[in-house]
């Protein structure tokens, strides 16, 4: 489940060439589980048609003759009320200005001035019209009435200007809608600290120790906090990875750096879930130079990296009100995650088998068991990291309770 899952987003089609990006992100809000609803403003059937959208979302789209049919004198409000979220993507500087001061001239804006639903407003418009005085002073209106202002970006625009202008991307988009709905989540006013990734010990400036770890559970972990409404610091080791939208990312390369990072940020946390696969070992010394291929093989000598969880739980002012950890096994799976949870002093122990093919490292699957500090344990069977990620947080805002 998440914040997009059976909720009615209005979206609004202004006349710009973004509007091929408002293609997208209507296919995007579908996939995603919402029912979206369009409303094409006279301009930006120029540049595209109602039969595009209808074919993304699987429901009719409106323009303005419609306002004029059998349905004219409701259409506006009907839609207006059955509306979770209003998004205007892509907004011109003409509707801003509309948007602003209340003015009802078409569909779109007659169903604006009627939404009592959040506004999330997604600018997109040519060279130096988004900087104009105008524009920004309709801007700092919308601001103040609380919509959510997305962008502009800066980048190439349609008359080969290079300037601020640019229709953010709707994958960033969907980031950015996802968190307006989110508002009020159980997970409300929370902070929430999740580490996630491997760590790179190095042995000399080229080579590095390091594990499998991808990033893929505790990235989907940040996200599942952000979809129940909480405020969420990602401490990440070396991955590909994009942060969730809204996540504020702290990146770490080392044991040691994690260590620092998060002490520092889970410092009077509610919740910190510890999914990152901390190295246990470290080289005792890094050569400065580059270790060379010829002679005898060279012997690294190891040596213990801190504990981080353990380092969390030690703190006296500052430990985080729940503490989740994940214990990454190979064999003996419940016993092990069972003398974690005890020897940590965690809440929660997320115990995953890392030598099944479809769990663990590396894949978009899991199959974990949550062991309680109560003494009880919940088997979750095969998901995608995604699925479950949302039910681990769901435990973590029962155990905030």
């Amino acid at each position: 489940m998440t914040p997009l899952n059976n909720k009615r987003i209005l979206l609004g089609v202004t006349g710009s060439i973004a509007c091929y990006k408002a293609a997208d992100l209507a296919s995007k809000l579908r996939q995603a589980g919402a029912e979206v609803d369009v409303i094409l403003t006279s301009a930006a059937t120029q540049f595209i048609t109602p039969l595009t959208f209808q074919s993304v979302t699987g429901r009719r789209a409106y323009v303005d003759a419609d306002l004029w049919g059998s349905e004219g004198h409701v259409l506006h409000i009907s839609l207006a009320k059955e509306a979770d979220l209003l998004v205007v993507a892509p907004a011109t500087a003409n509707t801003l200005a509309k948007l602003a001061h209340g003015i009802a001239d078409n569909l779109l804006a007659l169903a604006a001035v009627a939404c009592e639903s959040p506004l999330l407003i997604a600018p997109a418009m040519d060279g130096g019209m988004y900087h104009h005085a105008a524009t920004q002073a309709n801007i700092e209106t919308l601001k103040k009435r609380g919509a959510v202002i997305v962008g502009p970006e800066e980048g190439h625009l349609a008359s080969g200007l290079r300037m601020v202008g640019r229709m953010t991307e709707p994958a960033e988009l969907l980031g950015h809608i996802r968190q307006t709905l989110a508002r009020g989540g159980p997970l409300a006013g929370k902070h929430v600290v999740v580490s996630a990734g491997g760590t790179q010990e190095p042995i000399d400036p080229v080579r590095f120790i390091a594990n499998r770890s991808s990033g893929k559970q505790g990235y989907a972990l940040a996200q599942a906090a952000l979809d129940l409404g909480a405020t969420v610091t990602l401490v990440s080791g070396p991955t590909a990875l994009a942060a969730p939208v809204g996540a504020t990312r702290v990146d770490v390369r080392t044991a040691g750096e994690m260590l620092t990072a998060v002490l520092e940020y889970s410092r009077g946390a509610d919740a910190l879930v510890m999914a990152a696969a901390v190295a246990d070992f470290r080289p005792e010394q890094i050569a400065e130079h580059k270790i060379k291929k010829g002679g005898d093989a060279p012997v690294i000598k190891l040596a213990h990296t801190a504990d981080v969880l353990k380092e969390v739980a030690a703190q006296k002012n500052g430990r985080p009100k729940v503490m989740v950890g994940f214990a990454a096994e190979s064999r003996d799976l419940v016993e092990n995650a069972e003398k974690k949870l005890t020897s940590k002093g965690l809440d929660l122990i997320v115990a995953n088998d890392v030598s099944a093919a479809d769990a663990g490292f590396e894949v978009d699957t899991n199959r974990v068991t949550l062991l309680f500090a109560d003494g009880s344990k919940e088997d979750l069977p095969l998901m995608g990291k995604d699925e479950m990620a949302a039910v681990i947080l769901q435990r973590v805002a029962g155990l905030l309770k």
